[in-house]
């Protein structure tokens, strides 16, 4: 069987760490959003069809043709015109039934093989609540009778989270679909229409659904695999005066110097020199080869490959991107006096993030100066930068030039 992973979107919503990767090479526990679904969909399929167009170059670059003995093909969408006219471009490689699925979700590889068994179906996941879904009505007998966009009225707790088991007639279905308001083939609308042949069965999700809609959905996502499958293993150096407790996992290469806390579960990447006397807390992922200095304390957050903090900050409940480099001195506030939820601001509205503790999200090859105090729930643009002293109140989203010393 063939599995088809819908990955070509830009993903204006998680800007500003999809300005410079396509979404589904984000990064959680280290390891690609992508790569988690292939390793989810391990023993089920025998080829995985990635539909790509933004960046696709870095998704070639990363998988290849192969990946454990699986053969991967490439099938570009050129527009950008919905889900169900993704898929259409598949078409001609697909040989039979099939698995379709959106390439920027975590799934749980038991529920996978569930839907792998039947006939034609999708996955389902309760929810509390349903007006922020996609939800599914069903039957007794748990066959779909139709699916709703948002519904103004609870009628059920299914929210479709983007994943299905299809026979190749979803290909001449989705060539007769109108296109919906947004002007877009929507494989919601094919789903509507099998559906409503009474044969399109609907699974309750058993395992996990880590969505990834916003920036700080990673730090859930990465909360919730190092918390539930972190491997305890120290492959690199640690001091004798370091303290490690609870899991941890410490890379081929990487160094924890003197004075180092770090308490798991964490992971530290391969090469990444952690310390003297700093302080890594719960759910952190250090990326390969990144440098946390002395008088650092990380709170989980994920530093991707190459980052610095090499002294005197702190960064809770943030992301920080690659080659990002934080002076000395660089607070990231995550928690406001009111205790209310933090806001952040996405394709210019403001947008509740759910989280009384949330940092910053920095893109790419950001620096700040030294002492530099950040608000929560602020973005830095990649190449961004701020002065010494500097109190950052408003998304960073426009590059300066480095002040005259």
């Amino acid at each position: 069987m063939q599995a088809v992973i819908m990955a070509a979107g830009q993903s204006t919503r998680t800007y500003p760490l999809t300005l410079t990767r396509p979404k589904p090479l984000l990064k959680i526990a280290n390891k690609t959003i992508l790569d988690h679904q292939l390793d989810a969909l391990s023993g089920l399929v025998d080829e995985i069809i990635l539909i790509v167009a933004y960046r696709k170059e870095m998704i070639e670059a990363h998988f290849g043709a192969q990946r454990n003995g699986v053969s991967i093909k490439y099938v570009e969408q050129t527009e950008q015109l919905g889900t169900g006219h993704a898929i259409l471009q598949c078409k001609d490689v697909v040989r039979g039934p099939f698995i379709a699925m959106n390439g920027d979700d975590l799934y749980d590889a038991v529920d996978l093989k569930r839907l792998a068994e039947i006939e034609q179906g999708a996955l389902a996941k309760h929810v509390d609540d349903p007006r922020l879904y996609g939800i599914y009505d069903v039957t007794t007998e748990g066959f779909a009778k139709r699916i709703v966009e948002k519904p103004t009225d609870i009628f059920s707790h299914l929210a479709n989270v983007g994943v299905y088991k299809f026979q190749p007639n979803v290909f001449d279905i989705l060539a007769t679909t109108p296109k919906s308001e947004r002007g877009e083939i929507e494989i919601t609308s094919a789903v509507q229409t099998l559906a409503e042949r009474g044969k399109f069965r609907v699974l309750e999700m058993q395992g996990y659904w880590l969505p990834i809609g916003y920036p700080w959905h990673l730090l859930a996502a990465n909360e919730y695999w190092l918390t539930h499958f972190l491997e305890h293993k120290i492959e690199g150096e640690v001091s004798p005066h370091a303290h490690l407790s609870g899991r941890v996992y410490v890379g081929k290469g990487a160094v924890i110097r003197s004075g180092a806390v770090i308490d798991g579960p964490a992971y530290i990447g391969e090469g990444a020199s952690v310390g003297p006397n700093c302080f890594i807390r719960p759910c952190t992922t250090i990326g390969d080869h990144c440098k946390v200095g002395h008088a650092v304390e990380i709170k989980n957050s994920i530093l991707f490959d190459h980052a610095v903090v090499p002294h005197l900050s702190y960064i809770g409940d943030s992301v920080v991107g690659e080659r990002t480099n934080l002076g000395a001195g660089t607070i990231t506030a995550n928690f406001r006096h009111d205790a209310k939820n933090i806001n952040a601001t996405v394709k210019g509205a403001r947008v509740d993030t759910g989280r009384q503790k949330f940092g910053a999200i920095f893109g790419d090859d950001v620096h700040t100066g030294i002492n530099t105090s950040i608000y929560p729930g602020r973005m830095f643009w990649p190449h961004t930068l701020t002065y010494p002293g500097e109190v950052i109140r408003k998304d960073v989203t426009e590059v300066r030039r480095t002040p005259q010393t």
